[in-house]
């Protein structure tokens, strides 16, 4: 009798199913408690309140489109479609490093081992066409992006192994391991497409320009081939109410406007109207272009917006397969004589801060000199490391602003004789009597002005630096060739990096021509620590192994830092209402509402809201 008591218990526990994950209407990164309950009602960056109606022009900073939807490498979409047009089956809060809530996916279940993940579609999802959002939807989506998508979807997918439809309104996504903490995060901010409407499209081409049926809160209306896109709001949207949405998307008309010319064109035309926002990229633009009685008496609102927002990495980087570079003592040597404090006194009206780090403005940056977790990551390539690595605090070279930089001329002249460089005549050369020569490659005109007189510092001392500017079709296929000495670039930065940082400085990205590796670099250190990022299980871990990781780039020197603004700069008309508590590091544009049909000054804006708030709205 014991014996069949026990093999009956042995039985029963060998056929007990696994630990089950709870479906739960949020995940973050390390398992930490996410900011808000599950009951929540809205974001705190919101107004719950905000009312809906009025219209939002803005201008796009983008390149003219030549399809609508931004998913694939290949020509231009429209950025802003995404959000608008798609929703994502889970939406990342902006208040928060890194955490997601349902959206399209009603609820999420991640496996105790992180190996899978499963999304519980919410029954009311709908596409515009009335057509309900599946599992099916899910997995065709996932399937067409990682074939056609942009390349960054393979890479930071690449740990996907099955997509497995359980039921209708079930889908689960397993991974090869449950390493990858921002995995299941980042697979749950995809899009969901209408498998129904796409599988007889182009989509590998971007679709063109037939207005596809979104899930989002706007429908796509007209549109006008590389110059507008308008979009309606969805009056009977079945988002509407979701908490992740509330106080959100209230404008009931949004366009978004291309002009070939971004400089005093786009100027002339916000002065005149045609639209009511506009990001501004120009330094000299956002200080001298809108001055006026607008300006003064407030109907003109020009603001450094986010100011806590995580910067993008932007430099000149050195393409790693021109001979020229490939010695570090060449590449620091021409990163001394770029000087940034002469160009942003002079040219850039000191608008600007000084890039020292790939992780500016955030936590992930290295600073001072490298803690315990930081020497346990890089102790066992330390032959491989230069000693400044471990003994020194990275800095980036500076000048008193005069424009004078002797000293620094010396350095360099220093450092390239090091390197086998010797003067000829009023050259530079190598032992074969090569000079030092490259070429700056850029599209447009717009930044010649930053690099006009680095090539002055250049020429003083015997190298030769060619400006070459070229159209912005020619400049994408030279930079998927390769085929350039210098550019400038830029990266986006996440308050949790993960695997975006393979597609940035992995070596297996480092020949693929859909890749953002313009550096073209070849490091197992870098790779080495980029897996640790990746693997990190704890956000202390993932600061360690970031911070490690910016230390070897920075004393690679395989970019010339550049510059990051204190916000992002914005000019608007001001007919529109902005909630009191927006997050620091985003603007909250999509939580904006109009107030007005007319641009108001600051007094009357004061009046408006007062009227409101003695009327209880």
């Amino acid at each position: 009798m014991f014996q069949r008591l026990a093999r009956s218990a042995v039985y029963l526990l060998l056929c007990a199913p696994a630990v089950h994950a709870q479906p739960q209407p949020f995940l973050t990164v390390y398992g930490e408690a996410a900011k808000y309950a599950v009951q929540f009602e809205h974001f705190a960056y919101v107004n719950p309140d905000a009312p809906k109606g009025g219209r939002m022009s803005l201008l796009s900073q983008a390149a003219a489109f030549d399809h609508l939807i931004p998913y694939v490498d290949k020509g231009q979409g429209v950025d802003k479609l995404e959000g608008w047009l798609y929703g994502s089956l889970a939406t990342r809060s902006k208040d928060e490093p890194f955490t997601v809530y349902g959206y399209i996916a009603k609820t999420l279940e991640l496996a105790p081992d992180r190996t899978w993940l499963r999304f519980n579609i919410d029954p009311r999802a709908r596409f515009e066409d009335g057509a309900p959002i599946t599992a099916e939807d899910v997995r065709y989506t996932f399937e067409q992006l990682m074939k056609h998508g942009k390349l960054a979807y393979r890479i930071q997918f690449a740990n996907v192994t099955q997509v497995t439809v359980e039921a209708p309104l079930q889908v689960r996504f397993d991974f090869a391991d449950g390493e990858d903490r921002v995995l299941p995060l980042e697979l749950a901010t995809l899009p969901v497409l209408p498998e129904h409407w796409w599988r007889t499209r182009d989509l590998a081409n971007g679709g063109g320009f037939e207005i596809p049926p979104g899930n989002g809160p706007y429908r796509v209306v007209k549109v006008d081939p590389g110059r507008s896109v308008k979009l309606q709001r969805v009056a009977d949207w079945w988002g509407a109410n979701l908490p992740v949405n509330r106080g959100q998307f209230n404008f009931d008309q949004l366009s978004i406007e291309y002009f070939a010319n971004s400089g005093s064109g786009a100027v002339q035309a916000f002065r005149a109207g045609a639209f009511d926002l506009q990001a501004v990229s120009s330094a000299a633009q956002y200080a001298t272009a809108y001055q006026g009685d607008a300006l003064e008496d407030g109907r003109l609102q020009r603001e450094r917006l986010a100011q806590g927002a995580i910067r993008n990495a932007q430099g000149f980087f050195f393409n790693l397969d021109r001979p020229q570079f490939a010695d570090r003592r060449v590449r620091q040597a021409l990163a001394l004589l770029w000087d940034f404090e002469w160009t942003n006194r002079t040219i850039l009206y000191d608008a600007y801060r000084r890039q020292r780090s790939h992780f500016s403005n955030g936590p992930m940056a290295a600073r001072g000199l490298p803690g315990p977790g930081e020497r346990r990551l890089l102790d066992p390539w330390r032959a491989q490391l230069p000693p400044e690595v471990f003994d020194t605090a990275f800095e980036p070279p500076t000048s008193d602003g005069s424009g004078v930089i002797r000293d620094k001329q010396l350095q360099a002249l220093a450092l390239l004789e090091a390197a086998g460089w010797r003067p000829r005549g009023n050259q530079l050369v190598d032992a074969a009597g090569t000079p030092l020569h490259f070429t700056f490659l850029i599209s447009g005109p717009s930044f010649g002005r930053l690099v006009m007189p680095y090539k002055r510092n250049l020429a003083q001392i015997g190298i030769t630096l060619e400006f070459r500017s070229v159209d912005s079709a020619q400049y994408i296929n030279r930079l998927r060739t390769r085929d350039y000495d210098m550019i400038m670039a830029a990266y986006p930065v996440s308050a949790t990096p993960g695997r975006e940082l393979l597609n940035y400085f992995g070596s297996r990205a480092a020949g693929d021509p859909g890749s953002n590796n313009y550096i073209g670099l070849r490091s197992p250190v870098v790779d080495a620590l980029i897996d640790r990022a990746i693997k990190a299980d704890s956000r202390q871990a993932l600061q360690d192994s970031t911070r490690a990781l910016d230390r070897v780039l920075q004393w690679g020197y395989y970019w010339i830092p550049n510059y990051y603004p204190a916000g992002n700069p914005v000019v608007w008309w001001n007919r529109f209402g902005r909630p009191t508590a927006g997050a620091a590091d985003d603007q909250t544009q999509d939580a904006w509402w109009q107030v007005s049909e007319v641009p108001l000054s600051n007094a009357q804006m004061r009046a408006r809201a007062e009227e409101h708030s003695h009327a209880g709205l």
